[in-house]
This record gives C-alpha cells, sequence and structure tokens, in this order.
C-alpha cells in the first residue's frame, strides 16, 4: 500500500506540471519529418553540427540527433539559473478575443516568432562558432514546432489554457493546455498514417507553404474558432461582451478528441516539412 501511495503522488506530480509545447513525441516528430525531407547537403551539415553537442555543456540535455535537438530547449528549462531568459521565446500569444497582430505581444523580441527570425540568421551565418549554430538550430527546431500548436499562439488571458482545468475523457487532473501537448498529440501521432516519411515534391508544394505570419493566424485561427468554442459549448469565452464565462473545469469528451485528432496531425506534419524548407535555406 505504501508503495502504490507512492506511485499514485508520483503521477499526480506529473498531471499537474504544466506542458511543454507538444510533448516530446510531437517536438521529435517535427524535426524527423524535417530530417527526412531537407536534401542531402543540409543533413551533412545538421549532422556535423551535432558532432558539437558536448559543447554546450549540457550533459543532462543531450543533442546527438535532430530529435534530441527537437526537444533540447524543454530540457534545460529544469536548469532556470542558466536558462530563464528563454522561457517567453516559446509562445507569441495572440488575444483569441483580440485583433491578430504579429508585430504585437513581442516585447523586445521575446516571443517565439522573433526567435525564430534571429535563429534562422545565426544558423546560416557560417562565420559563427559552430556550437552557437548548433544552439540555434535546436531553438529553430523547437520554436517552429511550438507556433504550430494552436495554445502556444491563441489565448485567452489564461496561459494558453494552462489556467483551464480539464479533464481528458474520464482521466481528470489535466488541463486544457496540457492536454493538447500531451495525451492528445500523442493519440493523434501513434494512430495515424506514418507522419515520418519521405514527402513527394507535390504533398510540399501544398503543404510546406506560406510566411511566419500564415503559420502563426493559423494556430491563432485554430484556437478562435475551433479549440476554445469546442471546450466552452460553442461559444468563445468572450462573446457579447464577455458574458459567456470560462467554467471552472472543462471535460475534453470523446467527440472532441476525434474532432481535434486529424487536426493536430497536420500542424505537426505542416510543421515538420516546413521547418525542413528552412533548414535548407539556412544550410543547403
Amino acid at each position: 500500500m505504501r508503495a502504490f501511495l507512492t506511485i499514485l503522488a508520483a503521477l499526480s506530480a506529473i498531471l499537474s506540471t504544466p506542458a511543454m509545447a507538444w510533448g516530446a513525441l510531437g517536438h521529435r516528430t517535427v524535426g524527423a519529418i524535417a530530417m527526412a525531407n531537407v536534401k542531402p547537403g543540409t543533413r551533412a551539415a545538421i549532422t556535423q553540427l551535432l558532432h558539437h553537442q558536448r559543447e554546450l555543456d549540457t550533459p543532462k540535455c543531450s543533442m546527438r540527433t535532430i530529435e534530441d535537438a527537437a526537444t533540447w530547449p524543454d530540457c534545460i528549462k529544469s536548469e532556470q539559473w542558466r536558462w530563464a531568459y528563454a522561457n517567453s521565446w516559446h509562445y507569441h500569444d495572440q488575444p483569441i478575443c483580440g485583433t491578430f497582430n504579429l508585430k504585437a505581444h513581442c516585447r523586445d523580441g521575446m516571443c517565439a516568432t522573433a526567435q525564430i527570425e534571429r535563429d534562422a540568421r545565426l544558423l546560416a551565418d557560417r562565420k559563427l562558432a559552430p556550437v552557437l549554430r548548433l544552439e540555434a538550430l535546436s531553438f529553430l527546431v523547437h520554436f517552429v514546432g511550438d507556433i504550430h500548436q494552436p495554445l502556444h499562439v491563441g489565448e485567452n488571458e489564461d496561459m494558453g489554457g494552462n489556467a483551464v482545468k480539464a479533464d481528458y475523457g474520464i482521466a481528470p487532473g489535466r488541463n486544457l493546455h496540457s492536454i493538447w501537448d500531451g495525451v492528445l498529440a500523442e493519440r493523434a501521432i501513434t494512430s495515424a498514417p506514418t507522419l515520418v516519411r519521405r514527402y513527394s515534391a507535390g504533398e510540399k508544394a501544398s503543404l510546406a507553404t506560406g510566411t511566419l505570419e500564415d503559420w502563426e493566424r493559423e494556430s491563432w485561427q485554430i484556437s478562435r474558432d475551433f479549440l476554445y468554442p469546442l471546450a466552452f459549448g460553442g461559444k468563445l469565452p468572450c462573446a457579447d461582451g464577455r458574458d459567456v464565462k470560462e467554467p471552472q473545469k472543462i471535460i475534453w469528451s470523446n467527440e472532441a478528441i476525434e474532432q481535434a485528432i486529424p487536426i493536430i496531425d497536420q500542424r505537426i506534419e505542416r510543421a515538420g516539412l516546413r521547418l525542413a524548407k528552412m533548414l535548407d535555406a539556412a544550410l543547403g
């Protein structure tokens, strides 16, 4: 009984911890899709940069593969004394009850979209030390994944759904953000046809489209038009002068899960192919 209670306490701690964007599986899948679709020269350049991973001096957070690079920016959060300055780089909030504005809500470049532009430039600069370019590679891979997660863009003064308590079907103890990051993303990825593969030229032409602003606007629109209304009974919490109040807790039903799965798969797929295009531009 004592051992059971210890395990139960550990599980409760895990479930109550704010989730990281897409969770490990989502980010690793984005990175793997990109690696499978970059040009051979780009793949070789990435492999060469990964040889410098020890120079990062993060032994608890290795970076031996592109999948490791995709999760490294979340792993290093465990050392806040060293990396706290990067916390706000993982999202670019856009209020679902306001107007989309890419230039807003990003003071001094402290948001995901500004950092994506910065990291792409750093990665392309062959005059920089390889370890600096490797760090830029990791952040770029991770943040492109982040902005394709709708709740890392659309939010309603609730930290992207982190402040909204939610049950995942009959499983309690989560929040709206953690559901989309973790269990829902994992179910979408594992139940989909193979996402990590070499895509055809036609598929890339139709999926790896748009600008950074387009990608962020897509996530915001999904939050505004699909995610929040589905969670809150068909209406935005701000409708009619904010007369519609967020409930104390929501239940993400099986019906909602089924509706969300294809959207998540599409976001991860597009993130990977768009990332591949960016990597080719920087390294190819």
